[in-house]
């Protein structure tokens, strides 16, 4: 989730056409050491003391970016669920295995 989360958040900094590029350059650089989910109200802390528009962007592209990580996240477990119903279904059309005589005839008896 955290990759995800980082590789978003830097290709959507990168992008912006609000920040300018020591902003993306200072995300690019903070994502790089330290990619961590944060709320809103979290980043506005750090944020303190930026220009308003550029604390709106960065929450903005933290909040799209968190719901794209945690849809990537979810994503998942259920492509491992789908896979193992798969693979169940698969397994039941084995045959079962049949004994064979040359090992009954060594079981002690």
């Amino acid at each position: 989730m955290l990759a995800t989360l980082s590789i978003t958040f830097t290709n959507m900094a990168q992008s912006s056409t609000v920040l300018p590029a020591s902003a993306q350059d200072r995300v690019a650089n903070a994502l790089e050491h330290d990619a961590e989910v944060l709320s809103n109200t979290q980043l506005q802390k750090q944020l303190a003391g930026q220009p308003k528009d550029v604390q709106d962007e960065i929450i903005r592209i933290n909040t799209d970016a968190r719901h794209r990580a945690l849809q990537v996240a979810l994503l998942i477990p259920i492509l491992a669920g789908l896979f193992g119903l798969f693979n169940a279904f698969r397994m039941m059309r084995l045959p079962d295995p049949v004994a064979s005589s040359v090992v009954e005839g060594l079981a002690p008896g």
